[in-house]
């Protein structure tokens, strides 16, 4: 397992990593396991709290995450950050 420091990266970029990753896992508590490799709990969960008071992300039933794309758009994916969401 790839362990990535992401004190390198923004906070911007850390939504961007969660919400791709929304993407690949809508259940929360696969998508929490998955992003221990790249970010804290701490940092997955305010991310994930970030998007759904944002509108960017809504939560659909209790376990479920979706991105809102009815509401804006999925964000371009950075060049430096398609290692992380694949190897999530």
């Amino acid at each position: 397992m790839i362990k990535y420091d992401l004190t390198e990266y923004s906070s911007n970029d850390k939504l961007i990593i969660v919400q791709h990753a929304i993407e690949k896992y809508e259940n929360e508590a696969t998508l929490l396991e998955k992003l221990k490799t790249v970010l804290s709990d701490k940092d997955a969960q305010r991310s994930i709290d970030t998007l759904i008071g944002t509108q960017r992300v809504r939560r659909i039933g209790p376990e479920i995450l979706q991105n809102n794309i009815s509401h804006t758009e999925l964000p371009d994916l950075p060049e430096n950050l398609k290692p992380i969401i694949d190897s999530l």
